[in-house]
């Protein structure tokens, strides 16, 4: 063994045995400012040593770095140094990088290449958002990896794993990150211009998106995604258009629900049930019915591109939420509102008293009734 090689043994076994709190921190700088610069001609032998003298080094001064400034610079220091180190220890770096201190663990887990896949996955399953950053940035990431991580269900991690050329994703995590851009626009955007999401989830991505969401994508499109995107929005135009479009006959919904009164089953559970099957003409006359009004004062409400309209008579009839929410997708052929907009129509509809909902329907009523000079 060359005599630096046993020099340095011998300093950090010194230091570990009687060693002050400053010596260590002294020592571990050394060692690791001798290994980096001299790492690319150690063979295996030698990085297994200076592995060895490193996490020892570092089982000393893990604890204090939790409260010490001093120790956690220390190990971050470390962290940057060996992180771009192909030859770096990987026991110090795994030790390194299962560190609870970010900026203790970051560096090593966004760009060294001595974790293993099976490392990234512990890492990606068992610690928090900031540690699954970190590892979301590295520039090449397996599926299993970023299966892993897309799991857990962070939306920033979603983000800058679907921004990360590198990251390879599976249809299983397309579909997690998919579902999350529903209420997410930065990351639908993102989503929808990667070149390898299946056919698929582009377009149930794009059945979901908002308009300003659908632009972007066209906007931002590869030549090579441009007309399949083109496409797919022009689909789902004309697959989601509104039910208002329809010529519609309203007698037997008249005579069903008409019957369903004089039973004494007319109620908000009835409502729900046409709503949710998407029976227009039963939705509407049922509504019409349960909040005192008619169908002609219901259906344009229905057919407006406005959801506030809708939101009047639900309050009148003081229908809970859930049937308030069937009810405005049940405007729609095919196709559902983002949560997004269902969260804004939600707070108007919390906002809205049932007197005024009363009062306003009532108002509507006589101003759509012919006045007698002109029924006469």
């Amino acid at each position: 063994m060359p005599d630096a090689e046993l020099s340095v043994i011998d300093e950090v076994e010194a230091t570990i045995s009687t060693g002050s709190a400053e010596k260590r921190l002294e020592t571990i700088k050394r060692v690791t400012d001798l290994f980096v610069s001299s790492a690319g001609s150690f063979n295996h032998e030698q990085i297994d040593l200076f592995g060895d003298l490193l996490e020892r080094l570092i089982k000393t001064i893990e604890i204090r770095a939790i409260a010490d400034v001093s120790a956690r610079i220390a190990l971050a220091e470390m962290s940057i140094q060996l992180a771009p180190v192909g030859q770096a220890p990987s026991s110090v770096v795994r030790r390194l990088a299962m560190n609870d201190e970010i900026t203790i663990a970051g560096p090593v887990l966004t760009e060294s290449a001595r974790l293993s896949m099976e490392d990234l996955v512990e890492i990606a399953e068992t610690k928090g958002e900031q540690h699954l950053l970190a590892v979301s940035g590295r520039w090449w990431l397996k599926e299993v990896i970023t299966d892993a991580l897309l799991a857990r269900r962070y939306p920033s991690v979603s983000r800058r794993l679907v921004s990360n050329p590198g990251a390879r994703v599976s249809a299983a995590g397309f579909a997690i990150v998919v579902a999350q851009a529903e209420s997410d626009p930065e990351l639908a955007t993102e989503t929808g211009i990667r070149v390898d999401l299946p056919s698929e989830l582009r377009r149930q991505l794009l059945r979901n998106a908002t308009e300003a969401v659908r632009s972007r994508l066209l906007s931002r499109a590869p030549p090579h995604l441009f007309e399949e995107i083109r496409s797919v929005i022009a689909a789902v135009a004309a697959g989601a258009n509104r039910e208002m479009s329809n010529v519609r006959d309203f007698t037997a919904a008249r005579r069903l629900v008409a019957l369903l009164k004089k039973n004494g089953e007319l109620n908000e559970a009835a409502l729900s049930g046409f709503a949710r099957q998407r029976k227009y003409e039963e939705t509407v006359a049922a509504l019409a019915e349960l909040s005192h009004s008619t169908i002609e004062i219901i259906r344009p409400l229905m057919q407006s591109l406005r959801d506030d309209g809708v939101l009047v008579p639900c309050k009148a009839a003081e229908l809970s939420w859930e049937t308030v929410s069937a009810v405005l997708e049940s405007r729609f052929a095919t196709g559902s509102m983002a949560p997004h907009e269902l969260a804004k129509v939600r707070s108007q509809f919390a906002g809205m008293t049932t007197e005024d909902a009363r009062r306003l329907l009532k108002f509507w009523q006589v101003r759509s009734s012919p006045s007698p000079s002109r029924a006469n």
